[in-house]
Parts: C-alpha cells; sequence; structure tokens
C-alpha cells in the first residue's frame, strides 16, 4: 500500500496519517485511519506518539461527518490474539449496519 502496489481509496490526509476505505471491508462503511510514522500496534502509539493517537479519533469524528455517519464503532486491533494482522498501527472505523454488544 505504501509503496503503490495496492490500490486503495483515500478519504482523509493529514501531516501525520492518513485515511482509506479498506480493501476487505467489514461493514458497509469500512475505513483505516493509519499513522505515517510506524509504530507497532496502538498500545506502543500511546506511548511514544499521544497527540497522533488523538489525531486519529479526531479525524474519525471528521469523516463520520464528512460520509454523514449516525454513528461508528472505532477499533484498535494490538496483539495478533487480538486479531491484529497488519503490525503498524491502524483505527478501524466501522458503520452502515447495526453491531452487537459484546464483539467478536
Amino acid at each position: 500500500m505504501s509503496a503503490g502496489e495496492i490500490p486503495v481509496e483515500f478519504v482523509f490526509e493529514s501531516s501525520n496519517l492518513f485515511a482509506i476505505k479498506d480493501i476487505a471491508p467489514q461493514a458497509p462503511t469500512h475505513i483505516l485511519i493509519i499513522p505515517k510514522a510506524h509504530h507497532e500496534n496502538a498500545a506502543e502509539l500511546s506511548v511514544n506518539a499521544p497527540g497522533v493517537l488523538s489525531e486519529m479519533h479526531g479525524a474519525a469524528a471528521k469523516i463520520a461527518v464528512d460520509l454523514n455517519l449516525d454513528g461508528y464503532r472505532s477499533v484498535f486491533n494490538t496483539g495478533a490474539s487480538a486479531g491484529q494482522s497488519v503490525f503498524h498501527a491502524h483505527l478501524h472505523i466501522l458503520s452502515g449496519r447495526p453491531f452487537a454488544w459484546p464483539p467478536g
């Protein structure tokens, strides 16, 4: 993706992060918000770049307004046992269908 080998649709970009539509969506709206600097997971991101972590949630709110979402779920998978398969922190924004609780 970062080298351009996978085509993606960008929905947001700032100096610290970008957001794309997920290529394997798990909901009608599935956006990934990704920091440009490498951090393995959300825990590492929160220690090393808490401002970027905050900016990611702000971007989620802006994207929700831009896409007229009436609500959304935001998810970080941290660690393989929690479903993390790409070891570069990214925030999932899911919307467009009802979600159950508890998840998973």
